[in-house]
């Protein structure tokens, strides 16, 4: 569940930012958008949250998130400029600390209940 949340977050936001500022395909925005949301769950979500904090896991995935769409707007030949890469970033990680909270909210009613 928890997994599905991230993509459909993450997509929402990627997808509609990369058809905004670039001449990425539909297609092409949401596989990148897939791969970019599991790297991050198996780094930020089951590795750093983990050992760190909120703030932590959110600056690695955001991290994460710019150096991976830089290289894929670089590989696809996208027209993705330093401005319109900073701006996604920023908007998936606000949507990251958004997801994280949820996870750590989700731990905490985990706590009570079991």
């Amino acid at each position: 569940m928890k997994i599905i949340f991230k993509l459909l977050l993450n997509g929402a936001i990627a997808v509609t930012i990369l058809l905004w500022l670039t001449r990425a395909t539909f297609w092409e925005a949401a596989i990148a958008s897939v791969v970019l949301s599991v790297i991050a769950y198996l780094v930020g979500d089951q590795y750093v949250l983990r050992i760190s904090n909120n703030t932590v896991a959110t600056l690695v995935d955001a991290v994460l998130a710019f150096v991976y769409f830089w290289v894929v707007a670089s590989l696809l030949k996208w027209d993705l400029s330093i401005g319109g890469l900073i701006f996604l970033t920023l908007f998936l990680g606000v949507g990251e600390a958004v997801y994280h909270r949820f996870l750590a909210s989700d731990r905490e009613r985990g706590k009570v209940t079991g």
